[in-house]
């Protein structure tokens, strides 16, 4: 959150949840976001489209995967600096 307080810019402007999805699912794996998002599309049988689907139907666990996404991003810019 604090890249995005610098910047003033909302992290997910720009990207969708498919974009998200998939950079999280490269960097984690997807047993680690079944582990940081207790969600079973994310635990069993886990696929893009299935979590897609229930992302977009399910207001707080999207929330949950954006915040983790702008967590991700914010170790990631500590990391470069």
């Amino acid at each position: 959150m604090e890249a995005r307080m610098k910047t003033g810019k909302d992290p997910l402007e720009g990207k969708t949840l498919e974009m998200i999805l998939n950079e999280l699912v490269a960097h984690y794996g997807w047993m680690e976001m079944g582990e940081r998002v207790r969600i079973n599309c994310f635990r069993k049988d886990p696929s893009i489209a299935s979590s897609l689907k229930f992302l977009r139907r399910t207001p707080w666990a999207r929330s949950e995967v954006e915040e983790l996404y702008r967590d991700y991003l914010w170790e990631k810019s500590k990391q470069a600096e």
